[in-house]
């Protein structure tokens, strides 16, 4: 489970801090949690991953207290695709298609939590895209699209923030997110969360 991957990471976390150490300076750990890939039953089995999802962050983000870790720990999320705003399917086992964007979390001591973060759309002066079907942020251009909404904020923004977080320089910026010059111009802001 997600939460036991997370008891693992604060455990090697812990290793590290108790001398004589593992002499690990900067640290990334992947986990995972599948189980979004909801075709069909979608509000349950979202519902369940997501009180999953946040029993597994608040224990982990505990862990960092105890630890005195919290201010060097940022813990995210990732996904490879969002879900359509319409539904497939009918009766009780609906759920719906693959689509494009989607919201991510961001948890840590470091963050400036509490908020949105992302460019504003220029469709709706929001950080959110215009909910219509067929408007003008749905990628299928007919009142009969299925909702997959066209992102106003690039992964490679997202990913600029952290990896300055992380200790990437402004000049490196581009090459390790090659792309972020359709975003972002030097000195590669970012979205300002950590």
């Amino acid at each position: 489970s997600l939460g036991n991957q997370l008891k693992q990471v604060a455990k090697i976390m812990k290793l590290n801090q108790t001398p004589p150490g593992l002499g690990l300076v900067r640290q990334v750990f992947f986990v995972s949690q599948g189980g979004y890939d909801t075709h069909q039953d979608q509000l349950n089995d979202q519902g369940n991953n997501f009180t999953d999802l946040s029993a597994a962050m608040n224990a982990f983000y505990m862990a960092t207290l105890e630890l005195g870790l919290q201010n060097s720990v940022t813990t995210f999320t990732m996904s490879d695709f969002g879900r359509t705003l319409q539904p497939s399917g009918s009766g009780g086992g609906i759920g719906s298609d693959h689509a494009w964007g989607n919201h991510q979390f961001v948890m840590g001591a470091a963050v400036s939590g509490g908020e949105f973060y992302g460019r504003n759309n220029p469709n709706t002066g929001s950080k959110f895209p215009v909910h219509q079907f067929g408007g003008p942020d749905d990628t299928t251009t007919s009142v009969n699209g299925r909702g997959r909404f066209i992102p106003a904020t690039s992964i490679e923004e997202y990913g600029v923030t952290l990896a300055k977080w992380f200790g990437v320089t402004s000049g490196d910026v581009p090459t390790v997110f090659p792309l972020i010059g359709n975003f972002e111009a030097s000195p590669y802001p970012g979205l300002g969360f950590v």
